[in-house]
């Protein structure tokens, strides 16, 4: 059980990032003839039969799009996928960060561009400057993203406006789309990333637990698992993240948009992804492959920024083993229900991971196994089948990685089922020495209930006597005496004078009821030592056995100074009854 995303933050804790939407799979097919329309929607017929195809002045100007390119996108599909929000109400400053990836190899920072919200057209004329003829790819960081760069990407790359309702609704989406002797892909991935705490302190060794969640009734418990994790043992949360990129690829200049979404979040931001796109280049293994075929298939630059979400699973992975063992810890200590809510809400987690992780995959094979469509247009053709092969390898690479975090998501998902059995072991243990405490309680009250009945058999036969005699006697005496006002339920208060009970008839006929009485039923309240003999000894024992007990009392009474009593399974006597 866990909470929804606001539930993770308490008072003072309000700049925890808020949770990712939840992502509409069935709009995260650009193929779908039917893009962001649900079952219920009105079918404009028709827009179906006149499609009031763009006009080349409308086509050519950022304005217009996306219906300048993409009739089929209506403005209620441009609402609901939020293009809309973006084009029409984000006029905030935008900043794209560069990189430029040369034939030597070579990854070089370009000055950053910076769109003002009052000045968008400066930033369209760049677009269409000429780039020096030794660059082959570049790669455009785009940071607070707003709707006049939205449009003017999207125009001046023919950009698919899956891409961007993709990486606003967080819809995991795998696209190709051939563009004469180039194509495009949309790769939009989501992972999960590790970072610290930044609302709250590390914990101190000597500080103790206390849960930070508010009491809410059962209805309003749900688990979210596209809410941020709050790991409190290490003073860490585990986010949501997205890897949207849109990469052009032709034979003079290939592009990479990619998409960061608003702070808000806490995801990467586009300077952050584009110091690693530059580490990558720095480095010698990935060095020679870009130096040697950045200039046939620039699909290895896609496969580098891959590396970034594996590294980042694999840290949240760590952060969350180590929160696992520190469960597991407070398991063996305490039966804290808390815990075990935080138990069940880390394997929830665990599970969802399980997803993106095969989402993970399948985006990696899609990249390996989509054919370019540049190779066939190389100049040089002896070296494709190198290309191929070594784009199976890095791809396989990444694969292994992929597979090695699973393996690593399996093994803490069987270790938290084990910590989750062991606080349900401990709390049917604490259970049962609270049933056993219940079970002698309830045995003490059985013996005390017996002994009420032994008292019963004692003072029974005397009352019976006592009725059936009348006794006669002098009422002053015996207030004088004892004070009465009755003996065994007798008022002496109405004795009629003239009857003829007396105290020796009383007595005469109350001890010898009383030594019978007391004589049969310890014949028949005979038992074993040994409860597996018991069936046997019944079955064993005689009526006439039973009622010879004085007799093997006595005997006993006469060796018990001299040896102990027997161990072995034998019946007892009413020497148990006169040692209780």
């Amino acid at each position: 059980m866990t909470f929804p995303a606001e539930l993770y933050m308490t008072t003072k804790d309000q700049t925890m990032p808020p949770r990712i939407p939840q992502p509409s799979h069935r709009h995260g097919a650009p193929f779908g003839p039917w893009p962001f329309l649900d079952l219920d929607s009105e079918i404009d017929l028709e827009l179906l039969d006149n499609p009031r195809e763009p006009t080349r002045e409308q086509q050519e100007h950022w304005s217009k799009y996306p219906q300048s390119l993409y009739p089929n996108w209506t403005p209620a599909q441009q609402r609901k996928s939020g293009i809309t929000k973006i084009v029409e109400y984000d006029r905030q400053r935008c900043t794209i960060h560069r990189v430029y990836i040369r034939e030597t190899g070579e990854f070089t920072s370009e000055k950053d561009h910076v769109v003002e919200p009052d000045d968008p057209d400066d930033y369209w004329e760049k677009l269409h400057e000429e780039v020096s003829p030794d660059v082959r790819v570049r790669a455009l960081f785009v940071d607070s993203l707003s709707g006049p760069v939205l449009q003017m990407l999207g125009t001046r790359f023919d950009v698919e406006p899956f891409f961007f309702s993709s990486s606003f609704n967080w819809i995991p989406a795998r696209y190709q789309e051939v563009a004469g002797q180039g194509d495009h892909i949309t790769l939009t991935l989501t992972f999960i990333r590790c970072m610290q705490n930044p609302t709250t302190r590390p914990p101190s060794p000597t500080s103790s637990y206390s849960p930070t969640l508010p009491t809410l009734n059962s209805a309003e418990q749900v688990i979210d698992t596209h809410a941020p994790l709050r790991l409190s043992s290490t003073n860490q949360i585990l986010l949501p993240d997205i890897l949207a990129i849109h990469m052009v690829r032709s034979p003079g200049l290939s592009t990479i948009i990619s998409y960061h979404p608003p702070h808000m979040h806490r995801t990467t931001t586009a300077h952050t992804l584009q110091m690693r796109l530059l580490a990558a280049g720095k480095s010698v293994y990935w060095k020679k492959i870009f130096s040697s075929t950045i200039s046939s298939d620039p699909t290895f630059v896609l496969l580098a920024l891959l590396w970034y979400p594996l590294y980042a699973f694999d840290e949240a992975l760590d952060a969350l083993y180590s929160h696992i063992c520190w469960l597991e810890g407070r398991v063996i200590l305490t039966t804290d229900m808390t815990l075990t809510q935080q138990l069940h809400v880390v394997r929830a987690h665990l599970l969802h991971y399980a997803s993106l992780l095969e989402d993970f995959r399948r985006s990696v094979m899609f990249c390996a196994q989509t054919p370019n469509p540049m190779l066939e247009y190389a100049s040089d053709m002896e070296t494709i089948p190198d290309v191929k092969d070594r784009m199976r390898s890095e791809s396989q690479n990444l694969l292994d990685e992929i597979e090695r975090l699973e393996q690593n998501r399996k093994m803490q998902e069987k270790r938290l089922k084990n910590v989750m059995d062991l606080a349900f072991s401990s709390v049917n243990l604490k259970d049962s020495r609270t049933m056993q405490k219940l079970t002698e309680a309830a045995v003490r009250d059985s013996a005390a209930m017996k002994q009420i009945s032994y008292l019963t058999m004692v003072f029974l036969p005397a009352s019976l006597a006592a009725v059936r005699c009348h006794l006669e006697l002098t009422h002053v005496v015996l207030k004088r005496l004892i004070r009465p006002q009755g003996i065994f339920g007798m008022n002496i208060d109405i004795l009629a004078d003239n009857t003829h009970g007396t105290l020796r008839l009383y007595f005469a006929l109350a001890l010898p009821l009383t030594v019978v009485t007391m004589w049969i039923i310890t014949a028949f309240q005979q038992r074993t030592k040994d409860p597996s003999n018991l069936i046997q000894d019944e079955n064993r024992v005689t009526f006439w056995s039973r009622l010879s007990w004085p007799l093997n009392l006595h005997r006993k009474i006469r060796r018990i100074g001299t040896v102990n009593r027997p161990k072995s399974s034998q019946t007892s006597t009413a020497f148990d009854f006169v040692s209780l």
